[in-house]
């Protein structure tokens, strides 16, 4: 079940089916020579509003330069599909950090063809989360979006052009945690400790996240016990060895030591596909939040003293 490294993978996955390049009027797949991906999108003459929104969130430089990029790029009628004033409300000043994680969500680091794309289960945005990829008889979707045209060159990287706009998620580790509705006594627990405000902040964090159920199975009165302020600090140090730095996915975990953020390693195994938390087991994994990813895990996992 899981496969590890902790360094970020940039792309992976696999997928049978492959899918030749398609070509469009408005941008060829033969880009002019010379030409960089914003270059490009806005000489089709079809991505006026991705050329906007892409200047008001200060991206121009960035896709202009080196890279190389892929941008799953939508076109001015993807955009218009989205409710009406969601275009104008991104871009007002106040909302620019919301569309450039939108718009950082349709680019990957690397030139990424169609025929490498059709192979992959996912691909890193550089927002930070990961875009679902699927290929069948009805084609090739990116996160929700079809892909409609691919591999347009350019001297940067590559477009390959979608026709809806991708949403990554935007709630995020706590908030997604409460809204479960299964998680209320770790929810309680990180107000008590004052973790609150950390695990909501930018991150990214991988939380390995105790149910309801789990904190029931404690000893009587230990969650009680360490509700209490004098206990705060053993209640941070417990609640901060389920938290690991960065985004850690569950093809990127292996057995072994992990560093969690109490400072203790956390100790993880798999046997026959089983993978365990230190005393936990996995239930469910690789729930997306904002800010990092959430596994699901079984019992509250208990430091080895």
């Amino acid at each position: 079940m899981f496969a590890l490294s902790l360094a970020a993978i940039a792309l992976t996955g696999s997928a049978s089916i492959a899918s030749p390049a398609s070509t469009n009027e408005n941008c060829p797949n033969q880009a002019v020579a010379g030409k960089n991906i914003v270059e490009t999108a806005v000489a089709a003459g079809s991505f006026g509003t991705l050329a906007a929104a892409l200047g008001a969130a200060g991206l121009v430089d960035t896709l202009s330069g080196v890279g190389p990029f892929t941008v799953f790029a939508p076109t001015d009628a993807a955009f218009a599909k989205l409710p009406k004033g969601t275009v104008e409300t991104l871009l007002k000043p106040e909302n620019i950090e919301q569309l450039k994680t939108i718009l950082t969500y349709h680019v990957v680091a690397g030139d990424v063809r169609a025929a490498s794309v059709v192979k992959m289960k996912f691909a890193s945005a550089l927002n930070g989360q990961r875009i679902a990829i699927t290929a069948d008889g009805g084609g090739v979707s990116v996160a929700g979006a079809k892909v409609a045209t691919t591999d347009v060159a350019c001297s940067n990287g590559v477009i390959h052009i979608v026709d809806s706009v991708m949403m990554p998620v935007t709630k995020n580790l706590v908030t997604t945690a409460v809204e479960a509705g299964s998680f209320k006594t770790l929810a309680a627990a990180l107000k008590a400790a004052d973790l609150v405000d950390a695990l909501s902040g930018p991150g990214p964090f991988t939380v390995f996240a105790p149910t309801d159920e789990a904190f029931a199975k404690l000893p009587q009165g230990t969650l009680e016990k360490l509700l209490k302020p004098e206990n705060k600090a053993n209640l941070v140090a417990l609640l901060k060895f389920h938290v690991l730095p960065g985004r850690v996915y569950s093809d990127q975990v292996a057995a072994g030591e992990v560093p969690t953020l109490s400072g203790m390693k956390l100790a993880i195994t798999v046997e026959k596909g089983v993978a365990r938390i230190g005393n936990a087991c996995l239930v469910k994994a690789d729930i997306e939040t904002c800010n990092g990813v959430i596994h699901v895990v079984d019992s509250v996992i208990l430091p080895k003293m």
